[in-house]
């Protein structure tokens, strides 16, 4: 995609001066239905995008405008290794082959606002710092009023794998109070989307930090794992559990940084998050006993028949402990296969 990027393709949906009726035989013809494309099925409202025309292209440094804060996108959290490609793309090039969107700011500290192409305005802004300060952002200058802003970059973002569902809430929850009066009916219907969709969304703000801080990324936070915790943090015994876990979570996480080892990931967390509050029934225990009658250790099995294993610090052999161990894995092998 050239300089008819996303833009372009809303232009191409905006309604043009309507063509001829055709008549065949003396009858009237049904006009040909309009081909569905990107901005049909999700920007039939952008009204705006009339506005927008095929214009020139500028060059402009990075340092020349700030990044509007109606983005979805956590300008913070980008860093090198997030857009290495990019970065490399934007090498090979010479600069960002999709044209960013920018919108004059006459009262403000830079002459420019960026409104889409965050990650472009960052991998540029490192490439300037880092040996290549002749690189330059190739941007379009549109006049976009802050709601019609709001939705080209939701647009744009929508398409971007690399955007949390977080990020995305925290956004959408900002712009319903901002641009549609606190209705999330009124604004799903401007963006195109279903309203419980962008309720997922915005429900996942809920979730408090300390569990946000159990996943190893916000990218690992799905948008469908609010549905689940937040009936259970409502009530304050399973709240108490669950957040008792994240801390932990969070813990484990940190360690296995420092280590540079694999991160729990987002699944486990959450099936670890719900476990918490888990109903633990009878727990039956027997003791692990060597030969000649020492202990070695305990089983527990609790009523899903799941087996713990736990031993003491002993002076026999592995061997003998191994030996000790052997009727339980048996026996447990005997459980499976009745399942």
């Amino acid at each position: 995609m050239s300089r008819r990027s996303l833009i372009s393709e809303a232009l191409a949906s905006v309604p043009h001066e309507p063509a001829p009726v055709p008549v065949v035989d003396g009858e009237v013809q049904a006009p040909p239905a309009p081909r569905p494309n990107f901005t049909n099925k999700r920007l039939e409202a952008f009204g705006e995008a009339a506005r927008i025309v095929k214009r020139p292209t500028i060059r402009l440094k990075p340092a020349e405008c700030s990044v509007w804060s109606g983005n979805a996108r956590d300008y913070s959290l980008l860093d090198e290794h997030r857009l290495r490609s990019l970065i490399d793309s934007i090498l090979a090039e010479g600069g960002n082959r999709i044209p960013a969107v920018v919108r004059r700011t006459p009262n403000g500290d830079l002459p420019y606002e960026l409104v889409t192409g965050t990650r472009r305005h960052w991998a540029i802004a490192w490439l300037n710092a880092n040996h290549y300060p002749d690189i330059e952002l190739i941007a379009i200058i549109e006049d976009l009023d802050d709601e019609a802003a709001f939705r080209l970059a939701d647009i744009e973002n929508r398409e971007r794998e690399d955007i949390s569902d977080l990020e995305r809430g925290l956004n959408y929850k900002g712009a319903v109070e901002r641009f549609y009066g606190g209705v999330q009916l009124r604004m799903a219907e401007r963006l195109k989307i279903s309203k419980s969709q962008l309720s997922r969304y915005i429900a996942l703000t809920e979730i408090p930090p300390l569990l946000v801080s159990a996943f190893h990324s916000p990218m690992d936070l799905q948008a469908k794992y609010a549905e689940r915790l937040l009936p259970l943090l409502r009530d304050p015994s399973a709240r108490a559990k669950i957040e008792a876990a994240a801390d932990q979570i969070a813990s484990e996480q940190s360690f296995r940084r420092s280590g540079d080892e694999q991160p729990i990931g987002g699944p486990e967390v959450m099936n670890r998050l719900l476990q918490a509050t888990a109903v633990k029934g009878r727990v039956q225990k027997a003791s692990i006993a060597a030969i000649g009658g020492v202990t070695v250790g305990q089983v527990d099995k609790d009523q899903q028949k799941m087996l713990t294993v736990s031993l003491l610090p002993s002076d026999l052999s592995t061997d003998a402990i191994l030996d000790a161990l052997r009727p339980i894995i048996e026996q447990a092998r005997i459980m499976r296969s009745r399942r």
